[in-house]
């Protein structure tokens, strides 16, 4: 039963259940997209040693972390986030992804969703100190900075230097991985975002931000990352903003793209899910 706030996800699906080792057999083509390091024991104990007041019991907490990203994959967004919420910082980088996928999809109302995303930030700086080294603590910062972004308005973002935010947290990010097509999707919009509000030569002169710029890393995300519907997605939505209706072909089949890929996790079925609805 979801708690206020916590829609349940719509999609149940039994090939969305990573039970037992079907978790770490799946895990690669899961996370192709973030990176994110198979929770085991071994990877467990490095981040111990890297922050040992995190936690002792290696194994445990490999479990736990392990049954978080269960969770997420099926669609249990509440139980994922409170799990990794649990962890701390070893748990930020699912409970920040499941409680941002939620509000992005399944929580109504601006309000609600400011909320969700300042409570996610407070989670991410919190990993970010703790975790420094790890990708996607860096990662997760810019996601959530980047949906409350979306949420207030790109200018009030701006205006507030939220922009400057995002970008200096996806550089960290891509030095840490190179092939984060998450953290490549992400940048590409942050360049777009900015030229569609502010225009091509205001974009390059105040914040080094330019179409070519946005295409590069849009198409690297799609490049790094060709069956995951967010890549396809945000590619349309890139182009949206840069070109409008100029290069609406294009954006209607990356949107048919999106819309038919075969979603492998709860993640991947809301947002083939949204592409559908934008070609109804």
């Amino acid at each position: 039963m979801a708690k206020k706030g916590w829609a349940e996800f719509p999609h149940k699906d039994k090939a969305f259940d990573y039970a037992g080792d079907k978790l770490a057999k799946a895990w690669k083509d899961l996370h192709a997209g973030d990176q994110e390091p198979y929770p085991d024991e071994k990877r467990v104990a490095a981040l111990l040693k890297a922050n040992p007041k995190l936690g002792k019991d290696a194994a445990t907490i490999a479990s736990q972390l392990q049954d978080a990203w269960r969770a997420f994959h099926r669609g249990d967004f509440q139980d994922a986030f409170e799990q990794g919420t649990a962890l701390k910082a070893l748990g930020a980088s699912v409970a920040v992804k499941a409680g941002g996928i939620h509000a992005t999809y399944l929580l109504d109302g601006e309000k609600a969703k400011m909320a969700r995303y300042e409570e996610l930030i407070a989670l991410a700086d919190a990993a970010v100190a703790a975790l420094p080294d790890e990708a996607n603590s860096h990662y997760r910062r810019a996601f959530a900075i980047g949906r409350l972004s979306q949420t207030i308005s790109i200018a009030k973002a701006l205006a507030q230097g939220l922009a400057g935010k995002v970008r200096e947290s996806l550089d960290a990010t891509l030095e840490l991985a190179p092939k984060h097509a998450e953290a490549e999707t992400a940048l590409g919009l942050y360049h777009a975002e900015i030229v569609g509000k502010v225009g091509g030569m205001l974009a390059k002169l105040t914040y080094g931000a330019s179409a070519g710029e946005a295409e590069k890393h849009l198409k690297q995300a799609l490049k790094l990352t060709p069956s995951s519907p967010i890549a396809w997605i945000e590619y349309g939505n890139g182009l949206m903003l840069l070109h409008g209706d100029k290069r609406e072909d294009e954006i209607a089949e990356a949107w048919d793209k999106a819309a038919k890929l075969k979603p492998r996790d709860a993640m991947e079925a809301l947002d083939a899910g949204w592409a559908k609805e934008q070609l109804e």
